[in-house]
């Protein structure tokens, strides 16, 4: 096995604020990790080379914490990075122990660095700082030019995290204002990790020029430093950077940062969250570049046309001046796991990027669109019939339904007040307004079941017996009357069938009676 020849790197520090980060500690490759995902594992986080101690967090000497501008959205997980890059501490640098500068695209990383991840949670709506340690994730560079990752979920006690080798849901308590919530955690499995970290993204998702060039910092010197700055002065890339260069390499925004364009913040947001997979030669499900590197002009996402409409007439990536055929918006708004993205390890929406989203779509030239009217109820099984209404926030929008689950027109049947469905359908419903765009259409289905009692009865043995037509596993109170005004409670039936039959023991006392059912929720 050859080794390459030492690197002599020569970076002149410039004069101005001091670095973030002097030093850059001995790392053996890989840490204690194995070389790839064939070999084994420590069961325990504390096992991994990771951290000094486990139970405080501290970081080994080999791991170097970044941040990145933009975060993916971990359902308001809050999270710790650092990674660690091959150094057997001589004064030279090799190849294997350097990365390869880019200053657009992705980064490569040599075999044998380790990407930390620590994820917690607060669990305090009114006290952030009442946290709970969830998970710690280790995506590691192999010997074959790809990656593994692998997920050590925290105990109760925070001694240690154990290795999960399957994904796990786990229902976490929160504590609200007005008493608590229950947030359901997602925690990766092996496989889950390379669903995102894929060979066309580069494998390594957040640690990038555009991600890393901003100001950290570091807990370590109480410095703050540009980040590609402070990895530059310990000699981390190859070749080294001028450093009066930083200012012009591109760099994304964050969402809060109210002082960039609403443009600039939601195609950050966009990049971060879902460039791994919607750029050319990825998801066959998309037809857009996320990629913030992209010039907007040529990501396809502005009237893009989209692969999956999800029943929106014109929809698009992005629609000039109207979220509500924005399949971009549609998609981070929802969560729904057949229409959500991203698609893994997502129970919540993030309310802020949303927000953003909408600003920006709205700010686009076009003509805007309305909202699309509300079905109510929006849908469900009824008995006999069901009374509709459809809302809408606009009063001088007129409103036009269809029955038959075909989109509406301005020839379709037009709402003007409540009407009764007394057999099953789908309905449909759109908004109109002149000087505007048509919503795009509502949609329920509703199932008008009949529920009747079978003409005819028979006594026997002094009971009246008779047939109720309803649906199996559905309870129906059965009660009595004899002026249908004052009704008398019978039993509660339990169908064990959609024909079933009730029981009145008490009929021979009375010359009549009357019955009716009553189907409970």
């Amino acid at each position: 096995m050859s080794t390459s020849a030492p690197v002599s790197i020569t970076v002149t520090a410039a004069n101005g604020p001091p670095y973030g980060l002097l030093s850059r500690g001995t790392a053996a490759p890989f840490l204690n990790m194995p070389a790839s995902s064939s070999g084994t594992m420590p069961t325990n986080l504390s096992q991994t080379g990771a951290f000094a101690s486990t139970p405080n967090l501290t970081p080994s000497s080999a791991l170097i914490p970044y941040e990145v501008i933009v975060p993916l959205w971990s359902d308001a997980a809050l999270k710790t990075r650092w990674f660690s890059v091959p150094n057997d501490g001589a004064a030279a640098y090799i190849p294997a122990e350097q990365i390869p500068f880019s200053a657009t695209g992705e980064w490569t990383f040599p075999a044998g660095t380790v990407f930390v991840k620590h994820f917690e949670l607060a669990t305090n709506d009114s006290n952030p700082s009442l946290k709970r340690r969830l998970e710690t994730r280790l995506l590691v560079r192999d010997t074959n030019n790809a990656v593994y990752g692998v997920t050590y979920k925290w105990r109760p006690d925070n001694s240690d995290a154990d290795l999960l080798t399957t994904s796990l849901s786990e229902n976490i308590l929160i504590t609200t204002p007005g008493g608590t919530r229950t947030q359901t955690w997602y925690y990766p499995s092996p496989s889950d990790c390379l669903t995102c970290h894929t060979p066309i993204s580069s494998y390594v998702l957040g640690v990038k020029t555009r991600q890393l060039n901003g100001n950290s910092t570091y807990a370590s010197s109480g410095v703050t430093d540009n980040q590609l700055r402070t990895l530059n002065r310990l000699g981390l890339f190859y070749p080294a950077l001028n450093e009066t260069n930083i200012p012009a390499y591109t760099h994304l925004v964050a969402l809060t940062n109210l002082s960039a364009s609403l443009e600039d913040r939601a195609r950050s947001y966009v990049d971060a969250n879902c460039a791994q997979c919607h750029r050319p030669g990825g998801s066959l499900h998309a037809n857009f570049d996320a990629r913030y590197d992209t010039p907007l002009t040529n990501q396809n996402i502005i009237n893009g046309p989209v692969v999956t409409d999800l029943a929106l007439d014109n929809a698009r990536v992005v629609a000039s001046n109207d979220i509500w055929r924005s399949v971009l918006y549609v998609r981070m708004r929802s969560l729904d796991p057949a229409i959500k993205m991203p698609g893994l390890a997502r129970n919540l929406y993030d309310t802020n990027a949303v927000q953003v989203m909408v600003d920006w779509i709205n700010s686009l030239s076009g003509t805007p669109a309305l909202a699309p009217p509300t079905i109510v109820p929006n849908g469900g099984s009824f008995v006999n019939g069901v009374s509709l209404t459809l809302q809408h926030p606009d009063p001088s929008a007129t409103l036009r339904y269809t029955l038959d689950n075909t989109l509406p027109t301005t020839n379709s049947l037009l709402f003007s007040a409540p009407f009764t469905l007394t057999s099953s359908a789908t309905i449909q419903a759109k908004a109109f307004e002149a000087g505007m765009n048509d919503s795009v259409a509502a949609t329920a289905s509703f199932l008008i079941r009949p529920m009747y009692f079978v003409p005819g009865g028979s006594f026997s043995n002094g009971q009246f017996e008779l047939q109720l037509s309803g649906l199996a596993g559905k309870s129906y109170l059965f009660e009595a009357s004899t002026n249908l005004s004052d009704w008398l409670f019978i039993s509660t039936n339990v169908a064990p069938s959609d024909l079933f039959q009730l029981i009145d023991p008490g009929a021979s006392n009375f010359p009549y009676r009357f019955y009716r059912a009553i189907e409970q929720p």
